[in-house]
């Protein structure tokens, strides 16, 4: 054995380690990470989220998973740390990723459903007919960091001059829409606020019995969910995600079963601007500094 043998030992090595290294970051590349905030249970989330991902395996020509987050924040941070590539997001989280990512959050796509979203206030209790009623009672939202569930029906109350820390007996936070109707339901709360498009599932699929939890406050339109990824994604995967959403159509059988679990008509481009209102609400309700 020569005296240049552990060096080329050494070498080979070395050159091995950068092969695998470069397949690994190449298998990386070829997969796109998709998480969305967990506002409805977690096994509704992957019942809505598996045939998206199939469809998007099929347009991006690349492997496509979904990745389940603990709360809100969570996905936030992980757009942000580019844990994942794609989110679905509240308009108000959002603002959050837009915030903590420097401006690198870059929303894609919204449903048209969601250029005009709202939320609505139920009650079980007979002698709630008003917001003003909701005065000493007790109150759920969803998750803290909700759009629909929390930031637009809190600012929709401080406009008709009630204030849900002072005006309300006791404030809850359920942490998902669907968990917010179970909890007026059962009598746990007086009333909560939640997700339009949830309520209208829960009563069209007879979840809920609407004779007996009912809605006393719908609140006017705001621009809510989109499809967000992180600027630093090439802009050619960026134009296919955006192309594979809007190509999809309710007339293909495919495109059918995965916008009616997305709730959603079609979808259409959006942009950052839209969800200015959304962080100026955020903002004079003091959710946001």
């Amino acid at each position: 054995m020569t005296a240049s043998s552990p060096m080329r030992r050494l070498q080979a090595v070395l050159v091995a380690g950068v092969i695998l290294s470069a397949s690994a970051l190449s298998h990386a590349q070829q997969t796109l990470r998709v998480t969305a905030i967990p506002d409805e249970s977690p096994t509704e989330l992957a019942r809505k989220a598996a045939p998206l991902v199939k469809y998007l395996e099929q347009k991006l020509g690349m492997k496509v998973e979904f990745t389940p987050v603990s709360d809100y924040a969570a996905a936030v941070e992980a757009l942000a740390n580019k844990q994942v590539e794609l989110a679905w997001y509240g308009g108000f989280t959002f603002v959050q990723a837009n915030i903590r990512s420097g401006g690198k959050a870059l929303p894609l796509v919204q449903r048209e459903e969601d250029e005009k979203f709202r939320s609505v206030f139920i009650t079980s209790d007979p002698a709630i007919k008003t917001l003003a009623d909701l005065k000493g009672m007790n109150v759920s939202f969803g998750s803290a960091s909700s759009t629909s569930g929390h930031l637009m029906p809190r600012s929709y109350l401080l406009q008709a001059g009630i204030d849900p820390d002072r005006d309300f007996k006791r404030v809850a936070f359920s942490g998902a829409h669907d968990a917010t109707i179970a909890a007026v339901a059962a009598g746990k709360v007086q009333a909560g606020a939640l997700n339009i498009s949830v309520w209208d599932k829960f009563v069209a699929d007879k979840k809920v019995d609407p004779t007996k939890v009912r809605v006393i406050y719908t609140t006017p339109p705001y621009y809510d969910y989109n499809w967000t990824v992180h600027a630093d994604m090439p802009a050619a995967l960026r134009e296919k995600i955006t192309a594979a959403f809007l190509a999809l159509d309710r007339n293909d059988p495919q495109g059918k079963d995965v916008l009616e679990l997305q709730r959603a008509t079609r979808f259409v481009p959006t942009r950052a601007n839209n969800y200015q209102g959304i962080e100026q609400a955020a903002r004079s309700s003091g959710l946001l500094k």
